[in-house]
């Protein structure tokens, strides 16, 4: 192939790319964006179900679970078949999910909600979208792109917040439900072009099975501790995800104060991402990870010990925002350093279980701590005492320095 031909090919893969980045990044702030504001519904659908704060965050679990219970399977149904099918069921999922959550009457119903909303969120969100991205970008700039779609996934959880909140504030709860049915009816089409990346060319290596490949990440130390360290990042985002516009209101916060700190997280974190993106592509990925651990532990721990006031809320949320989704690019980009794209979807399926462990910890455990002593003080400690840990765990062990047997990583081609 001539050196003509080869940039003439590389052009026009460029040019097939953009669309589906972009389509990929609406998709993903959608389906983000919609789950990260869930927690402003607590107030109003506990009194008006006759929920308990246990009752809604178990239900946000649950969601979790079936999240992280779907994420594998569904990714590796998407490395086989294609990632367009599943996407689109699970953009179809999340409008079902939304109509049900509208015309909830009581718990049963809002647990069917959830549940759909797992399934949506496992086919729409961060691992499809990111392996989506992944694969349409050149490996050379690839931490660079999954930082750029990663920032523009946080547009949803910046405009939607204070858009919920405000519809909230005037109308019955249901009508911000009818809002995110058509949301994410957006979905569908987003996720159709998205999907425009099973024609790309991809590097002619074998895919190994999804049991094989799993089995194979598996025995590499790096994959297992990024896996655990993954658990405590569930936990904490979840916990303030779910927690925080209650908490602000049990110290006689404005309501309107956590809707503008979810908006500002969404806001300031389209900076983290760039920014972890473009770090990922120059600095060793597990010192990065470990370090925004750290950094939001310290950053949780002094929120909470301070009275909660309009600044402290919103010197918070900033603060936040810059450690939240940055960890995404990072876990993304360093699943592909170490295996690949081929088999991408399953392996970061295999992680989002454990994150979405954690998740449920934070979120039903945060419910249940706050039932039974009428404050978040122990769940707040149990959250920073665990990330301390888990940031350590990853600078120290989740280096470059081999595997437990062996077996090493195959090359990380594409």
């Amino acid at each position: 192939m001539t050196t003509a031909t080869t940039a003439a090919t590389t052009a026009a893969t460029r040019a097939n790319a953009l669309p589906i980045l972009i389509a990929a990044s609406v998709m993903m702030s959608l389906a983000m964006g919609m789950r990260q504001c869930l927690g402003l519904f607590l107030p109003p659908m506990t009194q008006a179900l006759s929920m308990s704060a246990a009752d809604f965050t178990f239900a946000i679990a649950v969601q979790n679970i079936v999240w992280g219970l779907a994420q594998a399977p569904l990714g590796a149904i998407a490395d086989r078949w294609g990632l367009r099918p599943v996407m689109v069921l699970g953009a179809a999922a999340y409008v079902a999910a939304m109509a049900v959550m509208a015309a909830a009457t009581g718990m049963g119903t809002f647990l069917l909600a959830q549940s759909l909303i797992g399934v949506g969120i496992a086919c729409t969100g961060s691992s499809l979208a990111m392996t989506a991205a992944a694969r349409a970008a050149s490996p050379e700039r690839r931490s660079v792109i999954l930082g750029i779609v990663g920032a523009f996934s946080s547009v949803g959880t910046l405009v939607i917040a204070p858009a919920l909140q405000g519809l909230l504030g005037v109308w019955d709860w249901r009508w911000g439900a009818v809002l995110f049915v058509l949301l994410a009816a957006a979905m569908i089409p987003a996720a159709v072009i998205t999907g425009r990346v099973d024609r790309l060319p991809q590097p002619s290596l074998q895919r190994a099975s999804a049991a094989a490949a799993i089995g194979e990440a598996l025995r590499n130390r790096r994959f297992v501790v990024l896996c655990c360290t993954h658990f405590v990042c569930g936990l904490q985002l979840i916990f303030i995800n779910t927690h925080l516009p209650n908490y602000l209101a049990l110290c006689g916060q404005d309501p309107m104060l956590g809707a503008t700190a979810l908006s500002i997280i969404g806001g300031i974190n389209i900076a983290g991402c760039l920014l972890a993106g473009w770090l990922g592509q120059r600095y060793l990925k597990n010192v990065l990870l470990g370090l925004t651990y750290l950094a939001r532990s310290g950053v949780l721990m002094i929120y909470f010990l301070l009275p909660p006031t309009p600044a402290t809320t919103i010197l918070f949320a900033a603060a936040m925002g810059m450690l939240w989704l940055g960890v995404i690019p990072l876990v993304s980009g360093y699943v592909a350093d170490l295996f690949g794209t081929r088999n991408m979807a399953t392996l970061l399926g295999v992680s989002f279980v454990i994150h979405q462990m954690g998740s449920v910890v934070g979120a039903w455990g945060g419910g249940l701590i706050f039932d039974m002593f009428g404050n978040y003080d122990l769940a707040w400690r149990f959250g920073v005492s665990l990330g301390i840990v888990a940031g350590l765990v990853q600078i120290v062990f989740g280096g470059p320095s081999g595997t437990w047997s062996r077996t090493r990583p195959a090359a990380a081609a594409g």
